[in-house]
This record gives structure tokens, sequence and C-alpha cells, in this order.
């Protein structure tokens, strides 16, 4: 019998681990239990931040979104913002498990698993906003295109029913994609588990795997195929998303840079939002030797890269306002810069512009640290964009008479924090009960770095 094959230092994996270190590391986070105060602190805030986010619904649901400062002309407001900012973040889970799978990236094999759990949860708490912004949420199911006795058809015209398209098509494929890469690590938990209901449950959504040829080959093809489906909607979502607005001659909307401009933009909160969950878990774990500083070094470069192409994107919008000569867009572009939501402005360009150019240091890229601080400022900055979008292109409008201003209510700020503490109470699940790390494919990468080392690590 030949010797397990051990691990060699590539980057991004160190040096030191074989098949069964790198499965005991990884399994036994999830049944051994790896669970001190820390993390019953953070899921007990994070519970008591959903039960608020779910009566501020409930609440929403009795009251109406009276409750919100949404008024004629900014009748969006938080709700639609909070839509566009989560699905943003939602890009980078997919983007880092299908795009990076398909060009052969070895340092997506690490951070791939919580990325494209991050996508699900972000994904399915950007489709309750344009829900609970319908008026009658209740009746949602309306913008579905279903045979019905009363003949009411959705209006095709509108984007409520792009979004049901593209948002439902996106998370329908980032969920089954999620799902396919964890079967064989959900066998492995099924063997390993030492109760019968642990053992009863990962056996059932391991599909009876057994890790045979025939079901690793079927396995890799499946997975590579919908890698290749899920690509395509990493670009698709968001540009509908951006259509939202594009179509409309409001000025600040009317824009063709849009679909760019805000797939760049997703991308960057989406991977700011992964360096804000990979470092604490790495760090809670002691996941240092597979997620590395190789790991931090390029997600912090792709961020750098993204805010480089959504600050070519604001001087664009500023350059076509003025060369058009339309009036209403210059004023509107103005007003962005003087008029009452300034301050939001300055700090947009200064956390989604400025604050990236911390990351040509490569020191900087490589300190979990002031990552971390610069990621969740970053998403900070995208979170004001979304909202100068919304509001402060609505709040003038053409005619004088028509202009207003947005007042944000408690409820706007309790739906929109409860929000974060849903997505948080979510992912602390998730680390709880499924590995957030692929342990096939850690195993694959054990053999690889072993057998031909230079060539990992120069793809990695």
């Amino acid at each position: 019998m030949s010797a397990q094959p051990v691990s060699r230092d590539v980057g991004v994996l160190r040096a030191g681990w074989g098949y069964t270190s790198v499965q005991d590391k990884i399994a036994d986070a999830v049944l051994a239990g790896f669970w001190t105060w820390r993390w019953w602190s953070a899921f007990a805030l994070t519970f008591a931040g959903t039960l608020v986010f779910f009566a501020a619904i409930g609440y929403l649901f009795v009251t109406g979104v009276g409750i919100w400062g949404v008024d004629i002309p900014v009748a969006w407001g938080y709700a639609i913002g909070n839509f566009v900012w989560w699905i943003g973040i939602g890009h980078a889970g997919t983007f880092i498990s299908a795009f990076l799978l398909l060009l052969r990236q070895k340092w997506r094999t690490s951070i791939n698993r919580f990325a494209e759990a991050m996508t699900l949860f972000a994904a399915g708490i950007a489709g309750l906003f344009p829900i609970l912004h319908l008026g009658r949420p209740w009746f949602f199911y309306w913008i579905v295109p279903y045979p019905d006795v009363m003949d009411v058809w959705p209006q095709w015209r509108s984007p409520l029913v792009w979004d049901l398209f593209a948002i439902g098509t996106y998370l329908t494929v980032s969920l089954v994609f999620w799902y396919v890469g964890l079967i064989p690590d959900l066998a492995t938990l099924r063997d390993r588990a030492a109760t019968r209901g642990k053992q009863i449950a990962y056996g059932l959504l391991a599909l009876g795997w057994r890790g045979e040829a025939r079901h690793w080959a079927r396995y890799e093809t499946a997975y590579l195929l919908l890698a290749g489906l899920a690509t395509p909607l990493v670009i698709s979502v968001h540009s509908v998303v951006s259509l939202d607005f594009a179509i409309g001659i409001v000025p600040g909307y009317h824009s063709t840079i849009f679909p760019p401009y805000f797939v760049a933009g997703a991308l960057l909160s989406g991977f700011a939002m992964v360096l804000t969950l990979a470092i604490p878990l790495r760090r809670y774990f002691r996941l240092h030797d597979f997620i590395t500083e190789v790991h931090l070094d390029h997600a912090a470069k792709l961020m750098l890269v993204t805010s480089l192409i959504i600050t070519y994107s604001y001087a664009v919008e500023a350059f076509m306002a003025f060369y058009s000569g339309g009036e209403q867009e210059i004023y509107v572009l103005t007003d962005r810069w003087t008029g009452a939501y300034a301050p939001v402005f300055w700090m947009m360009l200064a956390l989604n512009s400025a604050l990236p150019m911390l990351l040509w240091w490569r020191a900087v890229r490589r300190s979990a640290a002031a990552l971390f601080a610069i990621a969740l400022l970053v998403n900070v900055g995208m979170w004001s964009e979304r909202f100068l979008i919304v509001v402060q292109s609505m709040h003038r409008d053409f005619l004088p008479s028509a202009w207003g201003m947005f007042y944000p209510t408690a409820w706007d700020w309790v739906h929109l924090l409860g929000s974060i503490a849903f997505f948080a109470f979510l992912f602390l699940l998730f680390i709880r009960w499924l590995p957030a790390i692929s342990i096939a494919e850690m195993k694959a990468l054990v053999k690889e770095s072993a057998d031909k080392p230079e060539e990992v690590a120069s793809e990695a």
C-alpha cells in the first residue's frame, strides 16, 4: 500500500498536510465542535437581530410601506438601494466558483465553498426587498407568468418581471452548483458522524455517494457543466438590475454605461464581503495554512482592479453629462457634488475610489487587519453608491414642482441592519452544520501540490 501524499508549500496550501489531516481539520470543525463562547455570542446577537428584522417585516405587512421614508418623487428609497447592494454582494461567490474554476485557478479551492454560501444568502435577502416594496407583498406571485382564471398576466415591460427571472435563475443555478459541490463532503460527514441522527441527515443529503470511479466521473462532468451555466449569469444578473434604472428617462439613471458599471461595482462589494467573512473565519478556525496570504493578496488585487473600473465609470458618467450638454443631467451631477446628499457622494468617492488605492502596496494586501478594515469600509462605500443612484437621482425631477427630499425613518434603518443580522445568522448556521471549505477539493490540491508543486505554484 503506497503512502499518502503530503503537501508541499505552494502558496495556496502550506506544507505537511495529507488526506487524513485535511479531512480531520475541516470535518472536525463541524462534527467535533469548535464552538466557544465567541461563536455563541455572535449567534445570540445575530439571532436577536433576525427576530427584530422579521418583526419589522410583520409590522410592514400590517401597516404598509408608509412606515418607510418613501414618498413621491423618491418612491424607491432604502428598499431598492438595499436590493441592489445585496444582489451585488452575491456576485463574488459564483465568480470565484465558476469563473475561476473554468480558468483553473487553484487559489479558489479554499474560499469557494463559503463564498458560494454567501452568494445564496445575499441573493435570497436581495430578493426580499422588491417584494416588501410592492405595497401588497402577499400578491407577489402576480408577477409570475402562471395561467389563472382572472386573466392577470405580468407586465413584461416592468423591471419587476425582469428581476424575477434574473434573480430566480441566478439563485437556482447557484443553489444547484453549491449543492453538487457539497455532495462528496456530505458523504464524508455521514461516514464520520458519531450520532445516528447526523448519519441519517448527512446520508440523505449525500444521495448515496460512495466515491466510486463512476460517481467521480459524473460529478466532475456535472460540476463543469454547471460552472459553464453559472458563468454568464454572473454578468447577466446585475446587468439586468442596472437596466431597471437605465431604461428610465430620469436624469442620473439614463446611461448606457450602467451594465458594466454595475457589474464592476458588484464584484468590488462581493470581494469586500468575501474578505469580511474569510478573515474572521481564518482566525477562528486557525485556517492559516488553507487561507494563506496568497488568497488575501489575490482577492485584494481583484478589489483594486474593480475599484479602478468603477472610478473610471464615475469619471465617464461626469464627462458624458457635460459632453451631452443635457441641462438636467448636468444639474443632477452638480447637485450630487454640492447638494443635500453631497456628504454621501464624497464619502462614496473616498471609500470606493481613494481607499482601495492602498492596495497597490503588497504589505497592505497581505495584512489581514488592514484588509479587514478596508473591506468593511468598501462595503459601506458601495451601499452609499446604491443609495445615491436610487435616491439622489429621483429627488430632483425635471420640474421643480416635483422636487422633494427623502428622509429615512427608523424603520428604514431597522430593515437594513436587520437584513445584515439575518445574513450573519445564516452564515453562522452554515459554518455550524456544513464544511466551510471543500474537503474533496483540498484533498485534490494536496495530491497536486505533492506531485507537481511548481505547476500548482505557478497557477496559484
